[in-house]
């Protein structure tokens, strides 16, 4: 069966240095690009992370620091990577949590003005979850009936990612075959940032997720405490959270000029 697609999807994996969607680098990146008419295109790269791999993380995923001593650096392969997911919408394997904030913290590292403001996100592990409860190789094995060879290569966990949502769909009724379906359905609470310090409340106003000011208006704390977004600027946090807190105060200043 093919997907009913209004637009190109990309699905993609990242193998990293890590699980810190702050601190830790992409070492390699597969993208299968599917287009409406079922045609695909694919790259794979190998990333040096400019930034040593543990060894127990390349016990996971075989890639050391060796292998990608002499490949380039993501900010190298930025616009190459760009221009192939610029028109898509995006899809992976626990994406929405990981694989999406990772990539937009190296885009804008890499000076690329990357958001998803104009694409959906299909997370087939969250499909799967609400459905059947189970990992990548489970769910090779049990929607698509083929074992999951070289588990942990980027390469082999896209093409995977891939066949499982083309038998999800194809299995479940309840599942509509279109994108905005399955981003709807795949994703969990709503988030204005990728890592979940911005929510929305009911009436789909950006609130701060986390400490003294849980439950707040952002724009509202923002302005009250000039110094709190200063030290948000300064602080740990994503780029990308960073950035969504920027585009608010910026926009509650335009609004008062109006």
């Amino acid at each position: 069966m093919q997907l009913n697609l209004t637009k190109p999807i990309c699905f993609f994996d990242l193998e990293t240095t890590g699980v810190n969607i702050t601190t830790d680098r992409i070492v390699e990146i597969s993208v299968l690009k599917v287009f409406p008419n079922g045609t695909q295109e694919s790259k794979t790269w190998l990333v040096n992370p400019e930034m040593p791999i543990p060894k127990e993380v390349t016990a996971i995923h075989g890639i050391s620091d060796e292998k990608v001593a002499n490949e380039p650096t993501f900010k190298e392969l930025a616009k190459d990577i760009y221009n192939m997911i610029k028109d898509s919408d995006l899809g992976g394997f626990n994406s929405n949590r990981f694989d999406i904030p990772l990539l937009a913290e190296e885009m804008l590292r890499a000076d690329i003005d990357f958001d998803m403001k104009n694409r959906l996100a299909i997370d087939v592990q969250t499909i799967f979850h609400k459905m059947e409860q189970r990992t990548l190789s489970a769910a090779y094995k049990f929607y698509c009936d083929k074992t999951l060879e070289d588990a942990h290569s980027a390469e082999a966990d896209t093409n995977a990612t891939y066949e499982v949502l083309k038998a999800q769909v194809e299995k479940y009724d309840e599942l509509e075959n279109n994108t905005k379906f399955l981003a709807e359905f795949s994703s969990r609470k709503k988030f204005a940032d990728f890592a979940g310090f911005i929510t929305y409340n009911k009436k789909g106003e950006e609130c701060f997720s986390f400490g003294k000011h849980k439950g707040k208006l952002v724009a509202e704390v923002l302005e009250k405490e000039p110094g709190y977004f200063g030290w948000l600027l300064n602080a740990d946090f994503p780029l990308y959270t960073k950035k969504v807190l920027t585009a608010i105060k910026l926009r509650s200043f335009n609004n008062k000029l109006g």
